[in-house]
């Protein structure tokens, strides 16, 4: 199991490449964010951004980066050229976008990263992720990385379990995988490229590349009562 089975690194991330190997585990990924940007130099002189857009540590913005109003930025931070940010969007440190990316009002983003062209338009969570090229999550969708009893999170595949060493890991959404409107992946969760999970369901584990992850569900009707 590798990184390469899920994602590839774009040309507008190339300069990060030695942090992120194809042949590395998918999870290691995640803790290579903060380094990659440690290691970038950053414009010692901040970026313009609007009045009503909070801006803290190093943040870069890539040509034709959209701001909204109002946003909070903490960094550090890395963001590709045409870039859209919504109003309501929190950054809060260690996240890497490439280009032509969606990040939606009232979404929340984490030590992540996002690939070429990734849609996470509306009221999502990212905390601790990787999302492919052309990725998409629905409106609500979350990735959630931690326990609930807070202990290491392991990757549960058909074959074994593996011990990721992660306290905070949430999903490695393979390219151009969907994820349905308020659909919450567990800590853990890596989903195979063009692979989809249907709207409203937890979902957690190894989905493989082209499967739809779905909850059957046998609707039974009865009279009203007035």
């Amino acid at each position: 199991m590798k990184a390469s089975d899920y994602v590839s690194l774009p040309a507008s991330l190339a300069h990060f490449g030695p942090f992120f190997e194809a042949g590395a585990a998918p999870w290691d990924w995640i803790g290579q964010i903060g380094p990659a940007l440690v290691a970038h130099r950053f414009d010692k002189q901040a970026p313009k951004v609007p009045a009503g857009v909070h801006l803290e540590g190093f943040v870069h913005l890539g040509e034709g980066v959209s701001l909204p109003a109002y946003a909070t930025l903490i960094g550090p931070i890395w963001i590709g050229a045409g870039t859209q940010i919504r109003p309501g969007a929190f950054l809060r440190g260690n996240v890497i976008v490439g280009e032509r990316c969606v990040l939606g009002n009232a979404s929340e983003f984490k030590n992540c990263l996002l690939l070429d062209s990734v849609q996470a338009p509306h009221f999502n969570y990212v905390g601790d992720s990787v999302l492919g090229n052309r990725s998409h999550l629905g409106a609500g969708a979350i990735c959630s990385n931690l326990r609930l009893d807070q202990k290491p999170v392991h990757v549960h595949a058909p074959e074994r379990s593996f011990d990721t060493g992660l306290k905070k890991f949430g999903a490695v959404v393979g390219d151009e995988a969907e994820v349905g409107c308020n659909a919450v992946l567990n800590p853990g969760t890596l989903l195979g490229p063009r692979s989809l999970v249907m709207p409203s369901i937890a979902y957690g584990g190894v989905l493989p590349p082209a499967m739809i992850a779905r909850v059957r569900q046998q609707v039974t009707l009865v009279p009203r009562r007035f």
